[in-house]
C-alpha cells in the first residue's frame, strides 16, 4: 500500500468520525430535543454563561421562564448536548444514584494528577471504601476534641492582624486582604487536624511542606494554559515527555509532600502500633492518626482497608478541600456583613453575648473551657442565619458535573418541555450524557427562595417557605455541600471552622468595604477578585478597624 492510498485512508476516516459526531449523533441524541436556548451557529456553546457566577444568575433566572427546570444545552461541540436541570426530584436522583451517575472522568484524571485519587476523585467501591474509613474521624466526639487548636488559631489570628495594625496606626483605616489571611489561617487549622503539623502560616509563609501544598494548589486554580491542560488530560504522555513549567511544580511540590507526609505517616503509625504494645493507647486526634486506627480496626474486613497511598490522597484532599472552602465561606460572609453594616453590628453583639467562666484571655482557658464556649457560639441563632445565608447566596462550589454511565429515565417534579410542544415528566438521559448540577442556581431560586432571594437578608431563615423544604441537600436545604452518598464529609468541621473564626474576627474588628469593587470568578470555587485586577489573583481588601466597645 503506497503512503497516498494509505493517507487517503486515514482522510476517509476521519471524515466518516467527523460525519457521526457532528451530523448523525446529535440527532439520535434525546436531548436534543430538550427545549432549551438557540444554537446560533454549529460550535456555539452554553457553558460559559451558565458557568460564570457574575453572569448567572440572570442566565439561570432567563432559563427557568422560558424552557423549565430540565433544560437543554450545548457544552463542547454539536455533539455534546446536556441535561441542565433546576428539578429537585432530578437533582436527588442524580446526586444519589452514584452508580450511575459519576464524575466525569476527565475531571477525575486532573484532580487525580495534583492530589492524587483520594475521595474527591474516587469512585465506586474505591470511594466507598475511602469514606467508610474516614467517616469514624469525623464523628462528633473527635470534632470536638479539635475545637481547641481552631480556638487558637482564630485567636492568633486576631493578635497578629492586631500588630499589624497597631504597627501602622496613624496611617488611617488599615487595609487587609481578608482573602489572603483567612487562608493562611484556615490552612493552619487544617494542618493540625489533619495530622498534626503546624505549618505556622499565620506568622510567616516559609515552611517547606506549606510552601509545597500552596504552590501546588496555586497551580489547581491558575488560568494558565487551558489548550495545554485539556490535551494533558487526554494525552497524559505528553506532561512526561514534554514537562512545562508548572508540571515541573507539580512534581516538586508532590515530592516534597511525599517526602515530609510520608514521614508523618510512618512516624504516627509508630506511635500507633507502640501504644498497642505498652498498654498506653495513643491519643492523636488529628484526622491522619484517626484514619490509621480506623484502617487498622479488627472489624475491618481486610479487603475493605486502604493502603497507605489512599491515606496520603485522602489528607491531600482534606488539605485542598478543607482549607479552601472555609477561608472562602468567612471571607465572602465578611464581604457581605461590609456591605450591611447593620448586620454586622447586630451580629458583634450577639457575639459579644458569650463571655468565659474564668479568664477573659483565651490563651489562658483550657481545653474544655473552650468547648464549653464554642457550644455556646454554636448555638447563637443570628450567628447561624448569617452563615447559612452566605452559603446560600454565595455557595464555594458554583456548580457540579455528573455523567451518566448508563441509559438512565431521570424524574420530574415539574412537567418537562420538549421542542415539539409536548410534555413528559421523566427525561431520558443516554449514557456517556453530562448532567449539569447548579448548586448556585437551587439556592437563588426565586421560586423557592422569594423575591428577594438575590439579596442577603439572614432573618428569612426565620421564616422559611413550604418549598424550601422540597429542596434537597446535606445543610439547611442548601446544595452547598451537596447531597446523596457523595456529600461533604467534612461539614460539621467545617461550620467549627467558620463559627469560631467569625467569632474572633467579629468580635474583635469592624469591616467596611473600600470602594473596590469585587466580582464573582469561578475558578475551581467561587474566589473574589478586584474588578480590573484580575491579573492579581484572588483579593478581598476591606478596611479592618479594631473595635472598641462603646
Amino acid at each position: 500500500m503506497s503512503l497516498l492510498q494509505l493517507f487517503l485512508g486515514w482522510l476517509v476516516l476521519l471524515v466518516i468520525v467527523l460525519v457521526y459526531y457532528l451530523l448523525i449523533l446529535p440527532r439520535l441524541n434525546p436531548l436534543g430535543r430538550l427545549s432549551g436556548p438557540p444554537i446560533r451557529s454549529f460550535f456555539v456553546n452554553h457553558l460559559q454563561p451558565v458557568l460564570d457566577p457574575a453572569r448567572s444568575p440572570i442566565v439561570y433566572d432567563h432559563l427557568v421562564k422560558h424552557y423549565g427546570r430540565s433544560i437543554r444545552i450545548r457544552g463542547v461541540g454539536p455533539w455534546d448536548d446536556r441535561l441542565l436541570t433546576l428539578d429537585p426530584v432530578s437533582l436527588s436522583h442524580v446526586l444519589k444514584n452514584t452508580a450511575i451517575y459519576e464524575k466525569p472522568w476527565q475531571s477525575r484524571r486532573l484532580i487525580t494528577s495534583l492530589i492524587g485519587c483520594g475521595m474527591l476523585s474516587a469512585e465506586g467501591q474505591m470511594h466507598k471504601r475511602q469514606r467508610r474509613v474516614a467517616t469514624p474521624a469525623f464523628s462528633v466526639q473527635n470534632l470536638r476534641a479539635l475545637i481547641p487548636l481552631v480556638f487558637q488559631k482564630g485567636n492568633e489570628l486576631k493578635d497578629r492582624w492586631k500588630d499589624i495594625i497597631q504597627k501602622e496606626e496613624n496611617s488611617g483605616p488599615h487595609v487587609l486582604d481578608i482573602c489572603h489571611w483567612v487562608s493562611r489561617a484556615t490552612f493552619d487549622v487544617i494542618g493540625l487536624a489533619g495530622f498534626d503539623y503546624n505549618f505556622n502560616a499565620i506568622q510567616d509563609e516559609s515552611n517547606e511542606l506549606f510552601l509545597a501544598y500552596k504552590d501546588m494548589f496555586e497551580i489547581a486554580i491558575s488560568q494558565g494554559n487551558l489548550f495545554r491542560t485539556l490535551l494533558s488530560i487526554y494525552s497524559p504522555t505528553l506532561n512526561q515527555l514534554f514537562p512545562d513549567k508548572a508540571v515541573k511544580t507539580v512534581r516538586r511540590c508532590q515530592a516534597v509532600i511525599r517526602r515530609v507526609a510520608g514521614n508523618l505517616i510512618q512516624e504516627k503509625k509508630y506511635k500507633i502500633e507502640e501504644g498497642e504494645r505498652s498498654g498506653h493507647a495513643y491519643t492523636g486526634r488529628d484526622l491522619l492518626t484517626l484514619l490509621l486506627k480506623s484502617n487498622t480496626a479488627v472489624d475491618l474486613p481486610p479487603e475493605q482497608r486502604i493502603d497507605d497511598d489512599d491515606i496520603l490522597n485522602n489528607i491531600n484532599t482534606f488539605m485542598f478541600a478543607g482549607s479552601d472552602t472555609s477561608s472562602l465561606t468567612v471571607t465572602w460572609t465578611l464581604h457581605l456583613l461590609a456591605r450591611h453594616p447593620e448586620l454586622q453590628s447586630r451580629l458583634r453583639s450577639e457575639l459579644s453575648s458569650v463571655t468565659t467562666s474564668s479568664s477573659p484571655k483565651i490563651s489562658d482557658l483550657t481545653d474544655e473551657e473552650m468547648r464549653t464556649m464554642f457550644s455556646d457560639i454554636d448555638a447563637l441563632p443570628f450567628l447561624h442565619n448569617v452563615i447559612r445565608e452566605s452559603l446560600r447566596l454565595i455557595p464555594p462550589v458554583h456548580s457540579s458535573l455528573r455523567v451518566a454511565t448508563k441509559d438512565d429515565d431521570v424524574p420530574t417534579m415539574y412537567p418537562v418541555q420538549w421542542i415539539n410542544g409536548s410534555t413528559s415528566n421523566t427525561v431520558h438521559v443516554p449514557k456517556g450524557s453530562f448532567v449539569h448540577v447548579s448548586i448556585e442556581a437551587f439556592n437563588l431560586d426565586k421560586d423557592v427562595w422569594g423575591q428577594d432571594a438575590w439579596d442577603f437578608c439572614p432573618d428569612r431563615w426565620d421564616n422559611l417557605s413550604e418549598k424550601v423544604s422540597e429542596q434537597p441537600g446535606l445543610f439547611s436545604n442548601l446544595l452547598t455541600f451537596s447531597a446523596g452518598p457523595r456529600s461533604c464529609i467534612g461539614l460539621r468541621f467545617s461550620m467549627i471552622e467558620i463559627k469560631t473564626f467569625l467569632f474572633f474576627l467579629i468580635t474583635n474588628f469592624v469591616f467596611e468595604e473600600t470602594g473596590d469593587k469585587i466580582i464573582k470568578a469561578n475558578v475551581v470555587l467561587t474566589r473574589p477578585y478586584v474588578s480590573g485586577k484580575y491579573s492579581a489573583g484572588s483579593r478581598l481588601p476591606l478596611k479592618v478597624i479594631p473595635y472598641v466597645p462603646s
